[in-house]
């Protein structure tokens, strides 16, 4: 059961318009690589989407194992040739810096932050990711 639905609306695809349903999102698409900066792309919104979710799964861990952190997560998220079908795929890189913690604790919260993020349960097996983690 869900517990909550986000609804968006797009049109005219990667030049076109996308909307939440609410209003708090309302930007016009272009495509990446054409030089036009009148909009904003789909991988622009996945990165800032998961890296958001992933920072929040992340501080649910440490919050859990009782360490005090602050962290910042810098999605990348590649679009690729995909030599299989001569399409497009999508990989992702989350660069993760965290103060508070060792080199080590860091990389053990961001691995438990991998297994419980939602957006890193939805792209498991079926795209790359990596995680760089950064303690400071």
């Amino acid at each position: 059961m869900a517990i909550y639905t986000a609804k968006a609306i797009a049109e005219g695809g990667r030049d076109g318009h996308v909307k939440t349903e609410d209003g708090k999102i309302d930007v016009n698409l272009v495509t990446p690589g054409t030089g036009s900066d009148e909009g904003t792309n789909p991988e622009q919104l996945f990165a800032a989407g998961y890296s958001a979710c992933y920072d929040g799964a992340l501080n649910l861990v440490a919050k859990n194992q009782k360490k005090d952190i602050d962290s910042t997560v810098t999605g990348e998220v590649n679009l690729n040739k995909d030599e299989t079908d001569n399409g497009f795929k999508l990989s992702v890189v989350l660069n993760v810096e965290i103060t508070g913690v060792s080199q080590e604790e860091a990389e053990e919260l961001t691995a438990a932050a991998h297994q419980v993020c939602p957006y890193s349960k939805a792209t498991r097996g079926n795209i790359e990711v990596t995680i760089n983690t950064e303690a400071k």
